[in-house]
Order: C-alpha cells, then sequence, then structure tokens
C-alpha cells in the first residue's frame, strides 16, 4: 500500500468533489479486481494513478513515487444516493498538479472500464434466481 502521503511536503489543500460516477467506478474495480490498484496514465510520460480505498493517488514512477496529487478523505459513508457527488479533499503536491486531474480521471475511467470487461467472473460466482 501507499502509505507517502504525509512524508512529503503538501503545495495545496483542497476542499473537492468527485463525480459519483467515477467513485463508484473505483470501488466496484476494488471489489473485482484487488484492493490496490495501479496503472500508468496514457500520455502523461511518467506517471501513474494508485487507486485504494482511502486515497487515489498520482504518482511520479520516475522519481520514487512522489505523489504529486491526491484524492483523500472521501465522505461516502452515508450517503442517500448514487448519483450526487463525493466530497473530498484534494492534496497537491506540485504546483501544476489541478492540470492533470481531469485527464487522469478520464483515462481512469476508460482504464477501468477495459479492465473490468477483461476480468472473468469465478466459477463460483452465480445469479440468485428470482423468487415468484
Amino acid at each position: 500500500m501507499y502509505r507517502r502521503l504525509d512524508d512529503v511536503p503538501v503545495f495545496e489543500y483542497r476542499d473537492g468533489e468527485l463525480p459519483a460516477h467515477y467513485y463508484n467506478d473505483v470501488q466496484v474495480a476494488l471489489k473485482r479486481l484487488g484492493e490496490d490498484l495501479r496503472f500508468a496514465i496514457p500520455r502523461l510520460k511518467h506517471l501513474d494513478l494508485i487507486l485504494q480505498k482511502d486515497a487515489w493517488i498520482i504518482v511520479d514512477r520516475v522519481l520514487n513515487d512522489v505523489p504529486v496529487v491526491a484524492w483523500t478523505d472521501f465522505q461516502a459513508a452515508h450517503r442517500n444516493s448514487l448519483h450526487e457527488p463525493i466530497p473530498c479533499q484534494v492534496r497537491l503536491y506540485h504546483m501544476h498538479g489541478p492540470l492533470i486531474m481531469s485527464r487522469t480521471l478520464e483515462a481512469m475511467e476508460l482504464i477501468l472500464g477495459e479492465m473490468l470487461a477483461n476480468h472473468v467472473p469465478s466459477e463460483e460466482a452465480s445469479i440468485a434466481p428470482i423468487k415468484k
């Protein structure tokens, strides 16, 4: 698990909101594919995205996984609907971090869609019959 968020000085803290579809997609992927996911961000040469239950972190793999941007403190515990934005905290570790945030989220959505489409459910999975 990535735990360097508190070891590196934060450039700026921001209150933010994540669109619900991004948050929901990540939660499904973490349940189906594993608790920690990491993949390269297309067209951003040396940046990776690490997805964990409590944080999503953009890291620079060339600089020993130094964080660039992190979404943390998701406030989804007592939400009543799946379509409302999720309040969170955005930690910027680099002054140009905001420039890559939307591109990263869009790439994440596409990559997770491909990963979930290629994921073969276990043989133990079954559909429960509907009671009549």
